[in-house]
């Protein structure tokens, strides 16, 4: 929660020096300095509602004393029309804060909706839906929390909390066997111990995993079905199974149906659409 916040500092401090800049002029030409506003968050479109938190604190860092009064939570189901919020602060805050608090709370809950049409594809089966790292630049966090509280799960973070061997780390390193005992061989001297994928494109390259051993998980990259099915049967729950490539809402339970532990998607996030919501002040001044 901590690091959560030190984010959030950080990014909603320089996203409003991007939009904002030396001022919101319109704002402080047309409205007093000392004036207070209340607006109401509204529902466009149906969903499941993502971002309530951050709205929060950004309210909070332009105003302090705003009054933030939630009328739903995140990871809630939304529909047209409802309020997610209401919202009382400085009326020059609340307008410098609107297209900040929009964008990300449109983005987030189009991820979060995208992920529970995913987790009910397959939500009586025992597999787990995971995010990737196919995420926009610099607001990654977001956009992984947008997953969690849509329902599936997120897979590493980055680069630096799991080890991810995958087709072009092979073919610079010579062969899996090779990737997999260099791999080894760095955790141990470096005295790490992260989880371990290895990428395979097919069964020949999956025997030679089973062979050697020494991961986590083998992630069946672009299976076509049958193989997929025949593969996850070999492995035969030696190691962990994860489907990649090309899966989306249409094939999800079909992929999901051969048995392997994880499926990940990297649609979740680079093929959100963003839902409708719409900031409107109230047309009554707070005194």
């Amino acid at each position: 929660m901590a690091e959560l916040q030190d984010y959030l500092e950080f990014f909603v401090t320089q996203a409003l020096k991007e939009d904002v800049g030396d001022g919101d002029h319109t704002s402080l030409a047309c409205i007093p300095s000392d004036a207070r506003s209340k607006a109401r968050l509204y529902v466009k479109d149906p969903g499941v509602i993502a971002g309530m938190d951050v709205a929060a604190y950004i309210f909070r860092h332009v105003d302090p004393s705003s009054t933030f009064t939630p009328k739903v939570k995140d990871g809630q189901p939304v529909s047209y029309g409802d309020v997610a919020f209401e919202v009382e602060c400085n009326a020059q805050a609340l307008l410098r804060a609107e297209r900040l608090v929009l964008n990300t709370m449109q983005r987030m809950t189009g991820i979060a909706t995208l992920s529970n049409r995913f987790k009910f594809e397959v939500e009586d089966l025992n597999v787990t839906i995971l995010d990737t790292r196919k995420t926009t630049p610099l607001i990654r966090p977001l956009e992984k929390l947008a997953v969690k509280l849509g329902g599936c799960d997120n897979y590493r973070f980055g680069l630096f909390d799991w080890i991810m061997i995958k087709d072009n780390h092979i073919d610079a390193c010579g062969s899996i066997t090779a990737a997999i005992e260099r791999v080894a061989a760095y955790q141990k001297e470096k005295g790490t111990d992260l989880g371990v994928t290895v990428e395979v494109r097919n069964l020949v390259e999956l025997h030679e995993v089973l062979q050697v051993g020494q991961v986590t998980r083998i992630l069946l990259d672009n299976f076509e079905q049958p193989l997929m099915e025949e593969a996850v049967h070999t492995v035969n729950k030696r190691f962990e199974t994860e489907a990649s490539g090309g899966v989306n809402i249409h094939n999800v339970r079909e992929v999901a149906l051969t048995g392997v532990d994880y499926v990940s998607v990297g649609a979740l996030t680079h093929s959100a659409q963003s839902l409708d919501l719409s900031l409107k002040v109230v047309k009554e001044v707070v005194a």
